[in-house]
């Protein structure tokens, strides 16, 4: 039985026992939330992929034909940030590893609500861009920086995360800043913090997982600025020159008095799980936890918000990536966490439901992967609202027969017309919210 799905590309249903490596899973015959897999939609690599569907689905759907957009068509394998198409992934040598082993997890329960944490992040995250500045600015300059006002302002984004990692990750996601290399070493350092925090690291260790994520992008600042600007269209010579940033970074930090767990961060966020990466080419268990946590939070961030914004990928597609990823240049489990930390749809991210309305992720259930709450902006006709509303899909669908339920129907691109989350007030919308009014929008 072939079917056709609304993007156009053919599916065909298919007994679990009879799939075969490189099929492409595109559905159950259960809702993926009842089962563990993170993402919707995954490549077969391997037969333990198969036997872990064989445990929980009879029949699947694949797709005949891959049409998704390729990641890279340049087809220049010196592309800094590793993009390749994922055909190409599955070709890359895959290292398994025995399952992450965190020395007495912590859990860390949601004790502080989005309105309340926000007040608080808004200027943290101000103190951070100042704080930054001045260290960044400091070694522009060849002088000894002082790391005191950052090790306080990562003491504070650590405390947010773990009162509630939606207020840190939400203001991330939607504020505009003129340094790039300011916003992606933010940026990395809060992914890398809501990962952590799923994985149960303990205060210390997200306090040494921050600020080495803050501090990993200062070996660029040693390098030709025009370099840096085209980091993404780099040729082998210039490529050479460029990996030499994370040692320069090392090196500034040596005697500064910052810890050697931070350093060792800057050190290991561009190493990989396969040996791919650099300084030193190290591979698996020999890469450090936290510079693998930081590894793979700058690798996302580079995804969703390069430098060159127009090969930004949505969220939704560099989650999907990531998977294709795992035990290649990420460990599995790491992946997982990760993407059970941020969601399939993490915060921030721009998306049209099935009934037209568009809106923003505001935060997402673990539970219920698929159905984050999201704060629409848009009527059914892609009409701003005056006042935007918050739907959290996962209650309004509970109970409903499928064909009544709210989804997301896609992931839009960041810079949607007429979609600026920014201009709403998030902490307020819940509280308004009436979905009957929305329908008759």
């Amino acid at each position: 039985m072939i079917e056709r799905c609304p993007v156009g590309v053919q599916q065909k249903k298919v007994f679990v026992h009879d799939l075969e490596l490189g099929m492409f899973v595109s559905d159950l015959d259960r809702p993926w939330h009842q089962t563990p897999f993170p993402i919707q939609g995954f490549h077969i690599r391997s037969q333990d992929d198969i036997r872990a569907l064989m445990s929980h689905c009879k029949w699947v759907s694949v797709d005949v034909a891959e049409t998704r957009d390729s990641i890279d068509s340049s087809g220049n394998s010196k592309l800094v940030f590793g993009r390749f198409k994922s055909s190409e992934a599955k070709k890359r040598q895959e290292v398994k590893l025995p399952p992450l082993n965190i020395r007495e997890p912590v859990k860390h329960p949601k004790v502080s609500s989005l309105r309340k944490e926000l007040k608080v992040s808004r200027k943290l995250m101000l103190d951070a861009d100042a704080s930054l500045h001045r260290v960044f600015q400091s070694i522009r300059d060849h002088q000894v920086p002082d790391f005191t006002e950052v090790a306080r302002v990562t003491r504070s984004m650590v405390s947010s995360v773990v009162r509630n990692p939606d207020a840190v990750l939400w203001l991330s996601r939607t504020r505009q800043h003129d340094d790039f290399t300011y916003q992606h070493a933010l940026n990395t350092a809060v992914w890398a913090l809501v990962c952590g925090r799923e994985l149960g690291l303990n205060e210390g260790l997200l306090n040494h997982l921050g600020m080495g994520c803050l501090l990993s992008q200062v070996g660029k600042l040693l390098l030709p600025r025009k370099l840096i600007e085209n980091e993404m269209r780099l040729d082998s010579d210039d490529f050479a020159l460029y990996r030499s940033y994370v040692e320069k970074g090392v090196h500034s930090l040596e005697d500064s008095g910052v810890s050697r767990a931070v350093v060792s961060v800057v050190q290991n966020h561009r190493e990989r799980h396969n040996g791919s990466g650099f300084p030193e080419g190290i591979r698996g268990d020999r890469i450090p936890l936290l510079g693998k946590v930081a590894g793979l939070a700058e690798y996302f961030e580079t995804l969703v918000s390069p430098r060159d914004s127009a090969a930004a990928m949505t969220p939704a597609r560099a989650v999907s990536l990531l998977y294709e990823l795992r035990n290649i240049e990420f460990q599995e489990d790491l992946v997982e966490k990760f993407i059970a930390a941020v969601g399939v749809y993490p915060t921030g991210s721009l998306v049209e439901l099935n009934d037209g309305q568009r809106g923003v992720v505001v935060s997402h259930s673990a539970e219920r992967r698929l159905w984050p709450k999201v704060m629409v902006m848009t009527d059914r006709a892609r009409k701003p609202l005056k006042a935007a509303r918050i739907i959290d899909l996962a209650r309004y669908n509970e109970g409903k027969m499928p064909e009544e339920t709210v989804s997301i129907a896609e992931c839009l691109p960041a810079g949607t017309e007429g979609l600026h989350p920014e201009h709403y007030d998030v902490t307020g919308a819940e509280s308004r919210w009436a979905f009957s009014r929305l329908i008759r929008a």
